[in-house]
């Protein structure tokens, strides 16, 4: 529906709309402006109160012979501020107030105009618990959508760089940013990423960038390795964006979505960039030999304990020296359930508690579980490994998928013995390799298919690319 002319037709239909009576914190505010009656409409707590109060003097000096005889005309000579818009229906008014922008009406006017004087809760650009680094910027992403935007505008000033604003959901309206550059991106993939966004048919997203992710790239749940790259870094978000890639940031969100990501896209880490060559490619290749360790070193072990023949002389003291009370495979698989149950319960511990609460459980429980007997300190030791290596790469979803691919080979090894590892390495292997990013490529190019100069770039960080003026 548009708007009226008849200021009282349009307030009428808005208190009831809005449900102001109810509503506390939508606020109303009815002044006289030129000589004719108007009405302020904003959102307690999202509203700028001194640059209300500025306007607001503005308009109290206006004469009624001097008001224009549009709103166009009015906002050209008495809206002394930069972000203001009109509106014609009222469902787009309404979807603008609640996102904190406020909306003035006047009679005589069949136009709302639109005042972005808003200002966001938001905590500081700190940097981000997860993505830290050993060296460079110390800054990342917050929930406030401009605040990410500013962040990624700062470190790229070229007029090539696309900010394309969308929305999704039709109870949240949740804003959507699409990051690129002009003369970079795959077109095809930005075409069909804004289409499916276009079309998304969801009441809200209500995990954000996850809800999202599942609705725009909908294939494949049962395959447990990432399709995307998630990154609360500007710098590694800025950084993708020049390489070609689409970085979309949702609203409410502290996290970059990168798009298209292979497995090598998501290994990479920034603190390979911070250092010289030699050191960065040190990282990278110590991270990727690390995370493969993690997924096949308790595998590995079962399948040699359990064919003790196979093992060489050389390594005969990974026997186990203690006896055996409980079979193997139960106590990794026990462990691989109780270190996620010790990390649940490390996200949901105070603060002050973690520390003591940590040495407890690593100590204490550690210590009286091989004394009971339930597990082997051999056992101890190859799960302690597992989960430190767990932690040397940023992704979570990669290391879950790990988790899953290793658990996987151990209940076949311990079912099948050598055939059962074989299948389950199989399978390990057939899951990243028959995997696509969200472009329908390679999940592993530059291996498939192959590109020499493509297959160094990613096991080894060279220099960076420079050009001559």
């Amino acid at each position: 529906m548009e708007f009226s002319t008849n200021l009282q037709d349009n307030i009428d239909y808005l208190h009831k709309k809005l449900n102001v009576q109810n509503n506390f914190d939508v606020v109303y505010r009815t002044l006289h402006i030129g000589g004719r009656t108007a009405c302020l409409y904003f959102i307690d707590g999202f509203a700028k109160d001194e640059t209300l109060l500025k306007i607001l003097q503005v308009f109290s000096t206006i004469k009624e012979e001097d008001m224009p005889g549009d709103a166009h005309g009015f906002t050209k000579r008495y809206v002394p501020y930069g972000e203001v818009g009109l509106i014609k229906k009222d469902d787009d008014m309404i979807v603008q107030l609640l996102s904190g922008v406020s909306c003035l009406l006047i009679d005589g006017y069949d136009t709302c105009i639109a005042i972005d004087a808003r200002t966001y809760p938001a905590r500081g650009v700190s940097e981000p618990e997860k993505d830290k680094v050993m060296r460079g910027s110390r800054d990342g992403f917050v929930e406030t959508l401009v605040f990410n935007t500013a962040l990624i505008r700062r470190r790229i000033r070229d007029p090539r760089l696309t900010m394309e604003i969308m929305t999704a959901g039709e109870s949240s309206h949740t804003d959507i940013a699409i990051c690129y550059m002009q003369n970079r991106v795959d077109q095809p993939l930005l075409e069909m990423i804004k289409k499916r966004i276009q079309n998304l048919k969801v009441d809200a997203l209500t995990m954000n960038q996850e809800s999202l992710a599942e609705c725009i790239y909908p294939h494949k749940w049962f395959n447990p390795f990432p399709k995307f790259k998630f990154s609360e870094r500007p710098d590694t978000a800025a950084a993708s964006v020049l390489e070609g890639n689409i970085i979309i940031l949702v609203d409410n969100s502290p996290a970059a979505m990168i798009l298209p990501s292979s497995v090598f896209d998501i290994i990479e880490e920034a603190d390979d960039y911070y250092f010289p060559p030699i050191t960065g490619t040190y990282l990278r290749l110590s991270r990727m030999f690390i995370s493969l360790l993690s997924l096949m070193l308790t595998p590995i072990w079962l399948l040699l304990m359990q064919n003790p023949e196979l093992i060489p002389s050389w390594l005969a003291f990974i026997r186990l020296s203690d006896p055996l009370n409980v079979p193997l495979i139960w106590q990794l698989l026990i462990l691989e359930f109780a270190i996620d149950g010790l990390r649940l319960a490390a996200v949901n511990t105070p603060n002050m508690l973690t520390t003591p609460l940590s040495v407890i459980a690593g100590i204490v429980l550690g210590e009286y579980a091989v004394k009971s007997g339930w597990f082997n300190s051999e056992t101890m030791l190859y799960m302690a490994f597992v989960t430190i290596a767990n932690y040397s790469q940023a992704s979570f979803e990669l290391g879950y998928a790990m988790k899953f691919m290793r658990i996987l080979i151990l209940i076949l090894t311990a079912i099948f013995n050598i055939w059962g590892f074989a299948v389950g390495v199989i399978l390990s292997v057939c899951a990243i390799v028959f995997n696509k990013t969200i472009a329908g490529k390679s999940y592993i190019y530059p291996l498939v298919p192959f590109s020499l100069s493509e297959l160094k770039k990613r096991f080894l960080r060279g220099r960076l690319p420079h050009t001559e003026k």
